[in-house]
C-alpha cells in the first residue's frame, strides 16, 4: 500500500481538491482528477469524487497511489456481487452483503463500498449502524431515517441485537458445544490481527458455539457471538485451533475435504432485534452463499434457521 497524505495550509484555503492534488503529486490535472474519480481520494477521512471541492484549512487529505502493487489508474476493477436486499420498510432496510465488499469507505482501499451502493439505491446518505469483515458475507441493516439508524445502533450498543454466524474451519476435536471466554487485544506482532488470550490486558468478548458438523476433512459451526469485537470469531476460533477456512490472515487452510475455499468462509446467517419504530423483534436471514453451501452439501446438513436461539 502506497499513500500520500497532506494537509491544506491556510495559503491554499479555497483551492479546488483537483488542484492541490495535481500541486501535491506533481502529476498532470488530468491525472489527479482521474484518481479522485476511481475513488482513490479522502478528505478529511471521507472518500471523495468531486476534483471540484473546495478546501479548508487543516483539512487532511489522502490519495491511494498504489494498492497490492498496482496503481488505482491501470487496476480494472473487481466485479463483486450486488447486495441482495432481504427486507425494506420505511424505516429499515435490510441487506445480504456479498464477500469482497467493504462495509464502508476507508482510507486504505480503492473503490466502493457498501455504504456506498446502499446510498446510490436509497438515492440518500445509509445509516449503517454495524460492519461486517470485507470478506464475510450475510446480513446488515440500515437505518433510512436518523432516528431509525439511533434506534438500531441502541440495539447493537445495548446488547438486544442477537446474530447467528455460520463458519467452517479445518478437522479439529471440538466439545459439540461450548462458550468462549478470552478477551481480545491486538497481536503486536503480526499488524492487521487480534489475539484471544488471558495473557493481555484485552477487551472481553463472549461467543458461543455449536458443532453442526464434525468429519475428517471439516467442520461446520454455529457461532452465537455474545458480543460484537473487530475479528472476534476469527480470532476465538483460531484460539482453539480451528481457524476458518480461506483466512489466509489467521492461518486458515486454502481447502478441505477437496472442496476450495475461495475467501474467509464466515457468513453472517440471522440477525434479531427490535424494529426502531414498533419495537417488536424482527428477524433477518441471509441464504448460505454458494461457496458455503457446497461444505454443508458435503456434510449432508441442513444450515440452522429460525429464531436466534
Amino acid at each position: 500500500m502506497k499513500r500520500r497524505t497532506f494537509r491544506v495550509e491556510a495559503a491554499h484555503s479555497g483551492h479546488l481538491l483537483g488542484e492541490a492534488l495535481a500541486a501535491e503529486l506533481a502529476v498532470p490535472p488530468e491525472e489527479a482528477e482521474r484518481l479522485v474519480g476511481v475513488g482513490a481520494v479522502y478528505v478529511a477521512g471521507r472518500r471523495c469524487r468531486d476534483a471540484k471541492l473546495r478546501l479548508s484549512p487543516g483539512q487532511v487529505v489522502t490519495a491511494v497511489l498504489e494498492e497490492g502493487g498496482q496503481s488505482p489508474l491501470a487496476a480494472s476493477p473487481v466485479a463483486t456481487p450486488e447486495f441482495r436486499v432481504l427486507h425494506e420498510d420505511p424505516d429499515v432496510l435490510a441487506v445480504d452483503k456479498p464477500a469482497g465488499v467493504t462495509a464502508q469507505p476507508t482510507e486504505g482501499r480503492v473503490g466502493d463500498s457498501l455504504v456506498d451502493r446502499v446510498g446510490a439505491y436509497l438515492k440518500r446518505p445509509a445509516g449503517l449502524v454495524h460492519r461486517l469483515d470485507r470478506e464475510t458475507s450475510g446480513v446488515t441493516v440500515f437505518g433510512k431515517t436518523p432516528q431509525a439508524t439511533t434506534a438500531l445502533a441502541e440495539e447493537f450498543r445495548e446488547g438486544r441485537a442477537r446474530k447467528r454466524y455460520l463458519a467452517v474451519v479445518g478437522p479439529v476435536d471440538l466439545p459439540s458445544q461450548g462458550t468462549i471466554d478470552l478477551p481480545l487485544s491486538k497481536d503486536p506482532s503480526r499488524p492487521g490481527r487480534w489475539r484471544a488470550t488471558r495473557a493481555a490486558n484485552g477487551i472481553p468478548a463472549l461467543t458461543e458455539y455449536r458443532v453442526l458438523h464434525a468429519g475428517a476433512g471439516f467442520c461446520l459451526v454455529e457461532l452465537l457471538p455474545q458480543t460484537g469485537r473487530t475479528h472476534q470469531l476469527r480470532a476465538h476460533l483460531t484460539a482453539l485451533g480451528a481457524p476458518i477456512l480461506g483466512d489466509s490472515r489467521y492461518g486458515g487452510a486454502a481447502q478441505a475435504g477437496g472442496i476450495p475455499a475461495p475467501r474467509c468462509l464466515l457468513h453472517a446467517q440471522a440477525l434479531e432485534l427490535g424494529h426502531p419504530r414498533t419495537g417488536a423483534p424482527v428477524r433477518f436471514e441471509a441464504p448460505v452463499p454458494e461457496d458455503l453451501a457446497r461444505f454443508f452439501s458435503a456434510a449432508g446438513v441442513v444450515a440452522p434457521t429460525g429464531p436466534v436461539l
